[in-house]
């Protein structure tokens, strides 16, 4: 079976590949860990965020944004000794901080599902690239998600980091044409 070309070879990331990437999320707490993970992948590979996924989970509390809302400097300081995690200031605090905003943001629009993806109208967007060189790091939606997100106070989410949020969590289809999770998603998802 063809797959996207960055997932082969890598136990870890065919998993992600096979099973999560490309599916849209709409539970807000997964939301909010895909939000955490990829602040944390900025300048890293995502399989060194895959790897310490678990790592994550525990020391954030399973991603509940009310409980990473109120960690504060003793807090912050457990987890810059924490070895399963990024060790990392700023995008700890970067977690922290959006976990509030976060909070905001879904006490405004209801949940964060239903702010998030009003960018993609409520509906996954297909891509059709044939190759992995095809697929862009960001697009024009991802660039004005940016600039809300930023706007309403959240860190580490440049248009980058936007997008791949957006192909974490199924906004977009960016699986190349003939790889098996295209069509599937496509057939199982349509806009």
């Amino acid at each position: 079976m063809k797959k996207c070309t960055w997932a082969v070879g890598n136990p870890l990331l065919e998993h992600y590949h096979d099973l999560e990437w490309g599916v849209p999320v709409h539970n807000d707490r997964m939301l909010f860990e895909f939000l955490v993970l990829e602040a944390a992948q900025a300048g890293l590979s995502w399989l060194t965020i895959l790897q310490k996924r678990e790592g994550y989970r525990n020391a954030f509390d399973n991603f509940n944004p009310e409980i990473v809302a109120l960690y504060d400097e003793r807090k912050i300081e457990t987890l810059m000794m924490n070895p399963a995690i990024v060790r990392n200031r700023l995008k700890i605090e970067a977690a922290i901080i959006n976990a509030r905003t976060f909070l905001q943001v879904q006490e405004e629009f209801g949940s964060f599902d239903n702010y998030i993806w009003r960018f993609v109208n409520g509906k996954p967007l297909h891509n059709t690239w044939k190759t992995a060189s095809e697929v862009p790091a960001s697009s024009w939606i991802s660039e004005i998600m940016s600039r809300d997100l930023k706007k309403r106070g959240f860190k580490f989410v440049g248009s980058t980091i936007c997008y791949a949020h957006m192909q974490a969590t199924g906004m977009v289809n960016d699986h190349t044409t003939d790889c098996f999770r295209h069509k599937e998603l496509k057939k199982q998802y349509r806009s």
